[in-house]
């Protein structure tokens, strides 16, 4: 039987731990090559690894998302390599400071938006026209609720993940005409370091595991998946719009 992403190529950012790195094992086990970024070598390696004994496929970037010149150039390697894209998944992301909004570093609010707005727009700027040479162009970026529920003290995340959703709507609207579908996830709370530092008193058990958020990645990379502009939100299992 053929897996569900066979010989499809996919981007995913974040990739040595959390959301990322399950993501990263979820799509090479379906039969993707995965181009895995990260600033952290020894955890892409130990991606690489788990991935590699599995019998998968998987290329290794040590990159500062923020490093927008090296997204620049991935792009063009990419496109001398393979001279398309199929997937991208823009997972990484950055908490910042839980505070007053006056009372934030203006060196953290700038590092946040740096990379859950700008990184995304830059990779977009980049690798849309690889996507764009795909039968089918699959990308999908990691929200979260604190996108709509704007919480005291939250405010630098809150702001970026909106700018992020106002980002990918806009285009998903701009591809909406070609074989390219753009979509948003939600995981909502997870089993991950970024969680457990902005929600320390949590007991991390009642949570979902990466793994299991990763699954639902799958379906939204497949050629199948049709859907453009939406928000697929795991905890209910539903796409929505908004």
């Amino acid at each position: 039987m053929s897996k569900r992403l066979q010989d499809r190529l996919a981007v995913i950012t974040g990739a040595s731990r959390g959301i990322g790195r399950a993501v990263a094992c979820a799509f090479a086990r379906e039969g993707a090559h995965v181009i895995l970024l990260a600033r952290t070598v020894g955890g892409l390696e130990e991606v690489d690894d788990e991935i590699r004994d599995a019998g998968g496929a998987s290329t290794l970037v040590p990159v500062d998302i923020t490093d927008f010149e090296a997204l620049d150039r991935l792009g063009a390697t990419i496109f001398e390599r393979w001279g398309k894209l199929d997937i991208l998944i823009g997972n990484a992301g950055l908490l910042g400071q839980l505070s007053p909004l006056g009372h934030i570093e203006p060196k953290v609010w700038d590092d946040v938006m740096a990379v859950n707005v700008t990184a995304n727009w830059r990779l977009i700027r980049s690798l849309d026209p690889l996507l764009q040479q795909s039968d089918a162009g699959r990308a999908v970026f990691v929200t979260s609720g604190a996108a709509v529920n704007c919480r005291s003290f939250w405010g630098g995340y809150s702001v970026s993940k909106a700018a992020l959703e106002a980002l990918i709507r806009t285009y998903a609207a701009e591809v909406d005409s070609s074989t390219v579908c753009a979509n948003l996830f939600n995981p909502g709370p997870v089993r991950t370091a970024m969680r457990a530092k902005a929600v320390p008193g949590e007991d991390p058990m009642t949570l979902p595991t990466p793994a299991e958020v990763a699954e639902t990645f799958v379906p939204l990379a497949e050629v199948s998946c049709t859907e453009n502009g939406m928000v697929y939100d795991f905890p209910t299992g539903k796409f929505v719009q908004r």
